[in-house]
């Protein structure tokens, strides 16, 4: 009785730890989905969003490809403060840190090799 208890115990506990996992990565999602909106308001004019084809501005790398030009995780305070660089037509950009949080998200979600399908 009691390893059956422990075994049900476990098999419950297992699946806690699943819905929170899922839970956090529908999160996620939402903030990628935010994170892309973001994007084609304040970057889609020069990078190109799209899984392929070259950005209208031929300075402006595919935001798939950042990831070869810089650790994604570290543009976050770039984003933060304000990019000073870039492109020579690149405006100056300062998100508010959920902003930032769904950008990255979504930098993660779309870069090369690791996209999923947009919604």
């Amino acid at each position: 009785m009691a390893r059956t208890l422990l075994i049900l115990a476990a098999l419950l506990g297992g699946g806690l730890i699943a819905a929170q996992a899922s839970a956090q990565d529908a999160a996620t999602d939402a903030s990628a989905d935010r994170g892309r909106d973001l994007a084609l308001k304040h970057c889609s004019r020069c990078h190109s969003l799209e899984p392929a084809g070259a950005s209208s501005e031929p300075a402006a790398p595919p935001f798939r490809e950042l990831y070869k030009r810089y650790p994604i995780e570290n543009l976050g305070e770039a984003l933060a403060e304000g990019i000073l660089v870039g492109h020579p037509q690149m405006p100056e950009f300062k998100f508010e840190t959920d902003d930032v949080t769904a950008v990255i998200d979504y930098l993660n979600r779309i870069q090369s090799g690791t996209a999923k399908p947009n919604p």
